[in-house]
């Protein structure tokens, strides 16, 4: 159970990003923009993460800062879904998320 928790983790990291980038890449503006939305969107995302998300990352976040870094990581990709018009899908996405992240503590993951 524990090793496929840690996929599951994994995966939402990869949906946070992509709903990230595919929000910012499908809005109803320009192209050029829609690529800027997209790719300032991933960098932001991205970036936040080596900063402070992931195992090496250079600034560790711990307890409540950490809890905090993850409510705002993993919410944007939720908003993403939401704000797309995929409510439902969201709503999968911050449960699956919430369920992982507890049995994550739980098990010290």
């Amino acid at each position: 159970m524990k090793a496929a928790n840690l996929a599951v983790l994994f995966v939402v990291e990869l949906v946070a990003l992509g709903a990230v980038g595919a929000y910012g890449f499908t809005r109803d503006v320009s192209a050029p923009v829609a690529w800027l939305l997209g790719l300032a969107g991933l960098a932001v995302m991205i970036t936040t993460w080596a900063l402070f998300g992931s195992p090496k990352a250079r600034y560790k976040t711990r307890g409540a800062g950490r809890v905090a870094f993850e409510l705002v990581w993993f919410g944007a990709g939720a908003a993403a879904l939401a704000l797309a018009g995929a409510y439902v899908w969201a709503i999968v996405f911050a449960l699956v998320c919430a369920v992982s992240k507890a049995l994550a503590v739980r098990w010290n993951q």
